[in-house]
C-alpha cells in the first residue's frame, strides 16, 4: 500500500523582509559602515536602466541592478574589504518592527498549545523570501526563528579557467583568505522569481534536495500545499507571489509602516484589487491588530487540517458491529432467518 510522501500538516508563514519585518531597507548598516550616502546610492541605482539603455541594452533586470552597483562600489574601493562575513556581521545591526522576532515564536507556541492541533500533528514553519542580501538576514536577530531563507548571495572566490585540473585547484587552495572580497553574484532572486521559492517550499526541495523544483509531483505528495501557506509582504512588488498564493488557495496579507500614508494606500489598493485578504500596520506585538490577524489566519488553516483529518478517518475507518435489541429469550428481534444467521444469504 502506497502512502503520500508528506503528512501535509505543516503551516508555512512566508515573509518578505524589507518594509515587512524591518522599517526601510537592510542595506542601511552597510552604507553606515562605509560612510556612503544611502540616498545617493539608491538614486544612482534608479538611474541605471537609462544609463544601460544608452549603452545599447534593451533588457534590464531592474530588481537586481543594485547588486551589480554594490559590486561596482567594491571594485572602486568605496566598499573595500566587503565580504560575506562582514555582511553577516552588519545584519546584527538590523532593527525590527515592534513585536519581532518574538512574534515568530509566539505563532509556534499558539499552535503547540492547542490539543486538537497537536493530535493532528500540525506544526508551523517560518520562511523569508527576499530580494535582499541573504547573509545579512542570516546574521540578524531573527535568523534563529526562521526555517529557511531565500535571498541574493555574493561569491568571494571564483572558479578560474582550468579550475577542475590539479593546477587550477592548487591556485585556489593558495588564495589569500585575508584579501577576500565579494566579486560576483552567486544567487539572484527578484520579485518574479520569488514564485520559484514558493514552489520549492511547496514541493519540499528545501528539505529533500533530491526533489527537483521542476519535477512533476502530484498535489497530495507535496510537502506544504499552497493552501497551507500565509504570505506577508508590504507592497505592489510582491504581486507575483500574492497571485500565486491566492490562485492556489493560500492567504495573502500586506503590512505598512505605522503612519506611512503611502504604504497604507498601497495596501488598501491591493485589497481593493482582491490581491490580498487583509492588511494592517507592521506591529507584531501581542494583541496588536496584525498579530491577531495572522494568528487567525493560522487558525483558519489549522482548523481545516483538523477537519480534513476527521473526514479522512471517517472515510477510511469502518464502524464496529452493533448489538441488536433482544427478546426476553435473548434472541434478536429478527423475524427473517437470514438476520439470525440461520438461513442462506
Amino acid at each position: 500500500m502506497f502512502q503520500n510522501l508528506f503528512r501535509q500538516t505543516i503551516i508555512a508563514l512566508i515573509w518578505d523582509f524589507d518594509n515587512t519585518l524591518i522599517p526601510g531597507y537592510m542595506e542601511t548598516p552597510l552604507f553606515r559602515h562605509y560612510g556612503v550616502d544611502e540616498e545617493k546610492f539608491w538614486k544612482e541605482v534608479d538611474g541605471l536602466p537609462e544609463f544601460y539603455r544608452k549603452q545599447g541594452l534593451e533588457l534590464i533586470s531592474r530588481d537586481t541592478l543594485y547588486l551589480n552597483h554594490i559590486l561596482t562600489y567594491v571594485r572602486s574601493g568605496r566598499f573595500a574589504g566587503l565580504n560575506n562575513k562582514l555582511l553577516r556581521r552588519l545584519g546584527a545591526e538590523l532593527e525590527f518592527y515592534a513585536g519581532l522576532p518574538e512574534f515568530l515564536r509566539a505563532v509556534k507556541d499558539h499552535v503547540a498549545r492547542n490539543a486538537e492541533y497537536g493530535q493532528a500533528e500540525i506544526d508551523v514553519e517560518h520562511y523569508i523570501v527576499s530580494i535582499g542580501l541573504r547573509q545579512m538576514i542570516l546574521g540578524s536577530r531573527i535568523a534563529e526563528y526562521i526555517d529557511g531563507v531565500w535571498g541574493c548571495e555574493f561569491v568571494e572566490t571564483v572558479a578560474p579557467p582550468d579550475y577542475l585540473e590539479p593546477k587550477g585547484q592548487q591556485a585556489l587552495f593558495h588564495a589569500e583568505p585575508t584579501a577576500s572580497e565579494i566579486v560576483e553574484l552567486g544567487y539572484v532572486i527578484d520579485n518574479t522569481t520569488k514564485t520559484r521559492a514558493i514552489f520549492e517550499i511547496n514541493k519540499g526541495t528545501n528539505k529533500e534536495p533530491t526533489i527537483d523544483v521542476n519535477a512533476k509531483i502530484k498535489p497530495e505528495d507535496r510537502r506544504i500545499p499552497i493552501e497551507n501557506m500565509i504570505y506577508v509582504a508590504d507592497g505592489p512588488s510582491d504581486i507575483p507571489v500574492f497571485s500565486i498564493i491566492k490562485q492556489y488557495g493560500g492567504q495573502a496579507y500586506a503590512v505598512y509602516g505605522e503612519g506611512t500614508e503611502q504604504g497604507f494606500e498601497q495596501a488598501r489598493e491591493l485589497q481593493a484589487q482582491n490581491r490580498i485578504d487583509a492588511f494592517g500596520p507592521a506591529d507584531y506585538r501581542e494583541r496588536s491588530h496584525t498579530a491577531m490577524l495572522l494568528l487567525s489566519a493560522v487558525d483558519h488553516v489549522a482548523n481545516r487540517i483538523v477537519e480534513h483529518r476527521r473526514r479522512m478517518v471517517g472515510e477510511r475507518v469502518g464502524s464496529p458491529p452493533k448489538h441488536l435489541p433482544s427478546d426476553g429469550d435473548g434472541l434478536p428481534h429478527a423475524r427473517d432467518p437470514r438476520q439470525l444467521g440461520l438461513g442462506p444469504d
